[in-house]
């Protein structure tokens, strides 16, 4: 194997997504760096999802796709897609959402050329229809597990992981944060996640899932703080006095934006 040309693997979990997938797929297929497997795993659509994406992997053979039987959710579906990848990167790409060409070898090429383990970029919100919007995430420099428990600045669409320096990508078997919770695992360990300072993709808004409903956000952040993490009482509303101050500071940056 090329070091400077390792296979990434693109997990990308899907339901009843026909309205955007065939625009996500695109710009996977579009990136600059060619040695990529897109890894799809339909959680068992019920609209034209599946028909799209066999239209696509007929004229490319990088393009993957496994369907469930049953609905199980995203972590399921993405955890079915990384034990089914080949690739040492893992980067992962919600069935709506976008990157930009240079994204793979770009964040790619910093990650070889400092040794990182995880790493994330910026990435910049549009709304339902394309349109962009000026609310850019941050990517700052590092990022530890105090840091995340506090606000997650890391936009999943984002990230990319070396499988050979960490191991266990298992996602929790939750419907929404699951994400988060894989990041918290991974840094946990003293393992830093490192921000690279581009927006590389585009993060589709909407009422599209769970994780749009503010409420239900909460909720499962703090089952996080104190099923997952285990954190007592007191350093869980530590922490939860700290996310709702970010999430009130995100939310009027995208109003006023």
């Amino acid at each position: 194997m090329n070091s400077r040309n390792p296979l990434v693997s693109v997990i990308t979990p899907v339901y009843n997504g026909e309205k955007y997938v065939a625009e996500t797929i695109k710009s996977v297929l579009e990136q600059t760096y060619k040695n990529f497997e897109l890894v799809i795993v339909d959680d068992a659509s019920t609209d034209d999802t599946v028909r799209i994406i066999s239209e696509f992997k007929k004229k490319d053979s990088r393009i993957r796709l496994i369907k469930l039987e049953s609905n199980q959710g995203a972590a399921v579906a993405r955890n079915t897609a990384i034990e089914n990848s080949n690739g040492q990167f893992i980067a992962f790409l919600d069935s709506d959402d976008l990157w930009l060409p240079e994204k793979l070898e770009k964040q790619l090429n910093y990650m070889l050329d400092n040794d990182i383990a995880f790493s994330f970029t910026k990435y910049v919100r549009i709304k339902e229809d394309g349109t962009l919007t000026k609310n850019v995430s941050k990517a700052p420099e590092k990022v530890t597990y105090t840091d995340l428990m506090k606000h997650c600045v890391i936009g999943c669409l984002t990230v990319m992981i070396n499988r050979y320096k960490v191991q266990d990508l298992q996602m929790e078997n939750i419907r929404t944060r699951q994400d988060y919770a894989l990041w918290l695992k991974i840094t946990k360990t003293g393992l830093k996640a490192y921000g690279f300072p581009e927006v590389l993709a585009k993060y589709r808004l909407g009422n599209k899932s769970i994780s749009s409903n503010k409420f239900k956000a909460a909720k499962m952040q703090w089952k996080v703080y104190r099923e997952i993490e285990e954190q007592s009482l007191f350093k869980s509303l530590y922490y939860f006095i700290h996310y709702s101050y970010n999430g009130i500071k995100t939310t009027l940056k995208s109003i006023t934006r």
